[in-house]
């Protein structure tokens, strides 16, 4: 396969850019990155002229592929032709607000902003500004954005910066949690309970190999919550409208956070984040309330029309009926092949999400009969249930350096392009078809 030309565009990246990219993930394949010259339906065409099909999706904000349905591109280009922006309000963002706070119950009002972090962050703060407390409990090796709040590592007790440049007394406001541990998050709560303004979570941890959430465990950060007064933060920036359909993984659970956070989807495939809740909280944004938050392209229109146009065609057509079926298919025929050729590893996802956790341990080969047959549901009485990842840290401590360093080359050379690390989730789209499954299923048995 040839690469010259990413080649030689990265070697001139390198002289301009940091790392040769704008966001340090797609520098995790080694030694370059491939370039991509453009998207087609499930596809994507690199500048070599290589065609892939692509289970990254933008990672995650392509919910209708890279072709989009003639209706939804009509839209975008009209609205950009009207004109880029106005420092204004315009319809569609009111449209938008409108159509989010009738399909997902726990939204009431609506603040658009211009990415994930900036969703997380504005969050934070204005959780932070509603109770009057400082602290706020994330999960261990969740992800929140490139925030100073959630890049904090270590646990409740000894928690420091992940990243150079954050000051040691932020990370003290911050406090991690293993994921599914209520004992933990009791004690937690015990120790801080009326210091902590907000737990927030992703419903599944979508940004570190896709962790289900056991039963029970959202239910119990709801009442534990309630209980002391304190928010509870759903981070649905991948989650939201891609499982749970339009009503997000918060009604696939049944579980009603006080704020949620959104991006990708919600944007169409333009730059956007968003924070929705009870109207009661998200008053307390300026110019409403005391916590400010502003942005000059925040509700850009051309954003704004994309995301309503995306999310009306799913709501029309049958793209969740699609892209969920098309993981369903995924799933469940990695979980036959894993059976008989990697027993250890483990099948991870939900709706349109998927991917393959490179477990180090688990059942024997004779001893599947019964396990989670469509992607790891934290069942008690599946076989592998002993083994699969429960937190963030049981994705960190599984052979993530095979998976990028070997793996995920074989799976490039016979044509699939998955997601550049074992943490990152991977998603299916509109545009796929069976073909796209089958092949991916085909090199799958050839790679591992």
């Amino acid at each position: 396969m040839n690469d010259e030309q990413s080649q030689a565009l990265y070697d001139r990246a390198l002289s301009v850019l940091p790392g040769g990219v704008n966001s340090a993930v797609r520098a995790a394949i080694e030694p370059y990155p491939f370039f991509v010259r453009k998207g087609d339906g499930g596809h994507v065409i690199d500048a070599d002229g290589n065609r892939y099909v692509d289970w990254v999706m933008g990672l995650g904000p392509l919910l209708l592929g890279h072709d989009l349905p003639d209706p939804v591109q009509a839209v975008i280009q009209q609205k950009a032709s009207e004109g880029p922006m106005y420092g204004t309000p315009t319809e569609v963002e009111v449209d938008l607000a409108e159509f989010v706070v009738r399909h997902v119950s726990s939204v009431e009002k609506i603040r658009f902003v211009n990415s994930g972090t900036e969703a997380t962050t504005s969050a934070v703060r204005l959780a932070r500004g509603y109770t009057g407390r400082n602290k706020i409990v994330i999960m261990q090796g969740g992800y929140h954005g490139a925030q100073e709040s959630t890049l904090v590592d270590g646990d409740a007790e000894n928690p420091s910066p992940s990243s150079a440049g954050i000051p040691a007394s932020f990370a003290e406001h911050t406090l991690p949690v293993p994921f599914n541990d209520e004992e933990a998050m009791r004690e937690v709560f015990e120790e801080h309970g009326e210091e902590i303004a907000a737990v927030m979570t992703e419903p599944i941890l979508a940004n570190y190999g896709i962790v289900y959430p056991e039963e029970g465990y959202l239910e119990f950060l709801r009442e534990l919550t309630a209980e002391y007064g304190s928010l509870l933060l759903f981070d649905e920036v991948i989650t939201g409208f891609r499982i749970g359909g339009l009503g997000c993984a918060q009604s696939h659970f049944g579980v009603t956070p006080d704020l949620t956070t959104f991006g990708k989807v919600i944007g169409g495939g333009f730059p956007v984040g968003a924070i929705g809740g009870k109207a009661e909280i998200i008053e307390h944004f300026a110019p409403s309330g005391d916590v400010f938050q502003a942005g000059t392209f925040s509700g850009h229109p051309v954003t704004m029309a994309a995301g309503l146009e995306t999310l009306q065609f799913a709501a029309e057509n049958d793209v969740y009926d699609h892209v969920d079926g098309l993981g369903e298919r995924l799933r469940s025929g990695l979980t036959e092949i894993l059976a008989d050729q990697a027993p250890s590893y483990t099948v991870v996802g939900a709706g349109s999400t998927f991917k393959v956790i490179f477990t180090r341990e688990g059942p024997r080969k004779d001893s599947l009969e019964g396990q989670c047959d469509a992607g790891c549901r934290q069942r008690p009485a599946c076989p592998r249930y002993d083994h699969c990842p429960k937190t963030g840290g049981d994705v960190k401590r599984a052979e993530t350096d095979r998976w990028r360093r070997i793996f995920w080359g074989r799976m490039k050379e016979q044509g699939i392009f998955l997601s550049q690390n074992q943490f990152e989730a991977q998603f299916v789209s509109y545009a796929h078809t069976e073909e796209d499954v089958e092949q991916t299923l085909e090199a799958y048995k050839e790679a591992l």
